[in-house]
């Protein structure tokens, strides 16, 4: 075999060394090229609704007051996010910037927008530009603009049948020639602590644990700290009872699952490993069985329990267990076969049977790595019961799709989803700190 001269070999590995990086940059650059092709990217961004997603990203950190005027029914009402039960009405008043009320009324907005509706006119005062007027007519819209303005400012749009101008994140005007709707929009969460008509609403801090205080009675059934504690978990705008048992629900899953499937595995490993399991044939179909359980998703197997249990949190338990109980095996029978032979033997030597090798001279060098691995598909099992839990499993995963469906309570869907991430940071905290004592015995940090 001939070797090249040491001249050609410094050259050939410079010249791969410049080279190689570049090559595959390349490939990755093809690659990229045909994923943005296949998939018709061009096509799909062109669709992309940016406002719509800007309009639900503002619906999820803040709310909005209704003020809206129904020309056809001749009906004047303010509420907050347009809901009936969140109607200001004779037992609430107003809020301070609606003046008026039914075919005339007045609305002060931010940063000296104002809207005055009188007598089929609708005048939008712009800082810096002008007055805005809408003229109402059945047939068709009418525009006028400011004198020596020939165009809209940027944020508004208008047609003979719809009026709609957002110049400003925290307001939006629509007028059509059977509605008139003004938006004003509040950062935070609406009625988050009480319902708009409990007692409790809007009341300070103070006011509140004064009231708890108190021996005064609002229901003279419950004291006022229970009634206030029922409001809250009642609330039916943010229903936090609910929301708090399917997260129960969806720890209960992926805790019992995963004991599940690590007590059903640890059994079966022992039959799974080379050193504790002599027969070829029943160790390649355990092996095998695992390799089957596994290979199949958490999510398909959920979507078979679902048709075998219906709906409920044992279907999430099921799937998590089955397929949990796959990677166990695997795992801990590849542990097993790692273990050292000395301590068994050396317990072997003492007249110990089968049983008390196995419980003194293997469990106790698998232990750690059995917790490891169970605290980390417990923590892993968090999310996958939470996404399961979205099929049908329940759980929370169940509670924030039927949240999404409503395609207005964006609130709430950034409520659940803030909860399920504190859910799976504690978990991961609470694995952290057991793994730190259980397996090191050492202090937590």
């Amino acid at each position: 075999m001939t070797t090249l001269p040491q001249n050609a070999q410094v050259k050939r590995a410079v010249i791969r060394q410049k080279w190689g990086p570049l090559g595959l940059l390349l490939l990755v650059s093809l690659y990229l090229i045909y994923a943005w092709d296949a998939f018709n990217m061009t096509e799909v961004l062109g669709k992309a609704r940016v406002e719509k997603g800007v309009l639900l990203l503002s619906d999820a950190v803040a709310h909005k007051v209704h003020v809206v005027q129904d020309l056809r029914r001749n009906q004047f009402s303010v509420a907050v996010e347009g809901e009936r039960t969140a109607t200001y009405d004779d037992t609430r008043p107003l809020p301070t910037w609606v003046q008026g009320g039914r075919s005339d009324f007045q609305v002060n907005l931010s940063d000296g927008y104002r809207v005055i509706v009188k007598d089929q006119e609708v005048r939008y005062q712009v800082p810096g530009y002008g007055d805005v007027v809408i003229l109402l007519d059945t047939k068709a819209l009418t525009l006028v603009l400011p004198p020596g303005q020939t165009a809209l400012p940027d944020g508004f749009r208008f047609n003979p049948t719809k009026f709609d101008a957002r110049p400003v994140f925290d307001q939006r005007v629509q007028v059509s020639r059977s509605k008139i709707e003004v938006h004003r929009y509040f950062f935070g969460w609406e009625n988050f602590w009480f319902p708009f008509r409990s007692e409790f609403h809007g009341l300070s801090l103070t006011s509140l644990w004064a009231l708890a205080q108190s021996e005064q009675r609002i229901d003279p059934n419950h004291s006022n700290l229970a009634l206030m504690a029922d409001h809250f978990w009642n609330n039916p705008d943010w229903q936090h009872g609910i929301i708090a048992v399917a997260i129960f629900e969806t720890i209960l899953m992926a805790v019992l699952g995963t004991m599940t499937a690590a007590l059903v595995a640890l059994p079966l490993a022992f039959f799974a490993a080379r050193n504790f399991n002599p027969d070829a044939t029943s160790r390649f179909c355990i092996r095998r069985v695992f390799d089957f359980v596994r290979g199949i998703d958490t999510l398909i197997w959920s979507l078979i329990f679902i048709r075998a249990f219906g709906l409920g949190p044992l279907t999430g338990i099921m799937a998590i267990a089955v397929t949990d109980a796959g990677s166990f095996g695997k795992l801990f029978s590849e542990a097993m076969e790692n273990i050292d032979n000395k301590q068994v033997q050396g317990i072997e030597a003492t007249g110990a049977n089968r049983i008390q090798k196995y419980r003194f001279g293997v469990l106790p060098q698998l232990m750690p790595v059995f917790m490891s691995q169970f605290l980390y598909w417990m923590e892993s099992n968090m999310r996958s019961a939470t996404v399961i839990g979205a099929l049908g499993a329940g759980g929370i995963g169940l509670v924030l799709v039927e949240t999404m469906r409503t395609q207005r309570d964006w609130e709430n869907v950034f409520y659940i989803i803030v909860l399920t991430i504190l859910m799976v940071i504690v978990m991961d905290s609470l694995s952290g700190r057991l793994r730190q004592r259980l397996i090191t015995g050492g202090r937590a940090r």
